[in-house]
């Protein structure tokens, strides 16, 4: 379905009586804002979308502050900072970009900054924060010079549906691992069957039967109504952690926000790091953005969506105001095709969703009680189900085919969406040079091949 700009609706175009209240008959000031209608979706449809992608988001307000705690921030400060940020970036992306996404910490970037920066390189944690802010900055100024949307226009259309289904994959996996159904071996790189008899993995499998069922009968809001099911029968199975109360104030953000030491994260041997976040973050970010836009059916017929550059407006300001408040490497998390699954198709989804976390600040116990089993099912049937889009990936032309395949396969061998978008760039490029095809390449990608080439470097 084809793109409808909707933009803030102006006093001169809205049909409003003397007191600015709409006159009957005139179009609601919510359809003006979301074009809901439009996109072919429903208030009601969008609010159960909202709650979908918050419900299967709300761990980051637990799972990020507890790693940069690790990393010596104050545990209820940087809680009250992460949920601050996603409150503001989840609106930007709803109020500006109309777009149904929920923006937080990447994990990725958040392990970077607790594990490796700070605590395997001792590198204090307002520096950390100052590399993150200057990505950002890199960001921002890729955006005003439209070069992340022509990178990604620039991108083959195949690659375009493997994307989709490396997210899917990645999903996947991580629903099985948060389940306890997929272990890591010990002492090993690889994968193993977790114990199918424990309570998570019982819960997830139930859930996932579930949600299939649910789904298959069309039923509304099937997302919200497994993780509900799943979470009140995790109780007495041990699963669910009920808090001992559900309400409290906020600390203060005020020990980390603004916390930031800019200058000292432009020391040279930091440059690595920078350049680290902004590669990973900026195909991470493009790839999200693309792969849940699909589900949500918001793509043209090449693969691309259309006023793309608000999207990047918001995310870049999210990660530079995000570094400054104490929440590193804010993206689009991979959950929110939750909404889009759910029927989500607008912003408004996006707002639902921050107005959840904004009441988490009051009730942050809350985020604890959804245990992962609860999440997980969704997480599976959705990444399981986005790998159909490999089915319009033309396999009989190898050219075509291997850097998809290594795209989808690289994703899941390295653990990190990225990396892997980097590697399906680089092996077409190199691919269709090797075959000969040179005019198959665009010439932007040419000159993409040099910083994905020192990015490599960096990963050896």
């Amino acid at each position: 379905m084809p793109h409808t700009d909707s933009r803030p609706p102006s006093p001169d175009t809205a049909s409003q009586d003397g007191d600015g209240a709409a006159r009957p008959g005139a179009t609601p000031r919510w359809e003006r804002w979301f074009a809901v209608r439009a996109r072919g979706s429903t208030p009601r449809t969008e609010v159960i979308a909202g709650l979908s992608m918050f419900v299967a988001t709300a761990y980051a307000a637990v799972v990020v502050p507890g790693q940069l705690a690790k990393a010596g921030m104050p545990h209820g400060p940087v809680t009250t900072a992460v949920i601050i940020a996603i409150v503001l970036a989840t609106l930007g992306m709803g109020l500006i970009a109309n777009l149904p996404f929920v923006i937080a910490p990447g994990l990725g970037g958040v392990a970077l900054v607790a594990v490796t920066l700070v605590g395997q390189d001792h590198v204090p944690w307002d520096a950390a924060l100052g590399m993150v802010l200057w990505s950002g900055v890199a960001f921002l100024l890729l955006t005003v010079f439209g070069i992340r949307d022509l990178i990604t226009r620039l991108m083959p259309l195949n690659l375009k549906y493997a994307i989709s289904a490396g997210l899917g994959l990645y999903i996947a996996l991580l629903g099985f691992r948060d389940s306890g159904l997929v272990v890591a071996k010990p002492d090993s790189d690889s994968l193993t069957l977790g114990a199918l008899s424990e309570a998570p993995g019982l819960l997830a499998l139930g859930g996932l039967v579930l949600l299939t069922a649910l789904s298959a009968r069309k039923v509304p809001g099937a997302f919200l109504i497994t993780m509900a099911a799943v979470t009140i029968a995790g109780i007495p199975a041990g699963v669910t952690e009920v808090p001992d109360h559900l309400f409290g104030a906020p600390d203060s953000p005020g020990p980390v926000a603004f916390h930031v030491d800019v200058l000292g994260a432009l020391k040279p041997e930091y440059f690595p790091y920078i350049f680290a976040f902004f590669v990973s973050e900026f195909f991470s970010m493009t790839g999200t953005l693309l792969a849940v836009s699909g589900r949500a059916k918001l793509l043209d017929a090449d693969g691309n969506l259309p006023h793309m550059r608000r999207p990047f407006y918001v995310d870049s300001a999210a990660v530079i105001g995000g570094a400054g408040l104490g929440a590193p490497s804010m993206t689009a998390y991979l959950e929110s095709s939750a909404g889009a699954d759910s029927g989500g198709r607008t912003g408004l989804s996006s707002v639902v969703a921050a107005g959840g976390f904004a009441a988490l600040l009051l009730i942050t116990p809350f985020a604890t009680l959804i245990p992962s089993a609860a999440t997980a099912p969704v997480l599976m049937y959705i990444g399981l189900n986005m790998l159909g889009a490999l089915r319009n990936v033309d396999f009989s032309e190898p050219t075509a085919a291997l850097p998809a395949a290594l795209l989808v396969a690289t994703t899941v061998f390295f653990g990190n969406f990225g990396t892997g978008i980097a590697v399906g760039l680089a092996a077409h490029v190199l691919v269709k040079a090797a075959a000969g095809r040179f005019k198959e390449i665009p010439w932007g990608l040419w000159v993409v091949m040099i910083p994905l080439g020192y990015y490599f470097y960096t990963l050896v």
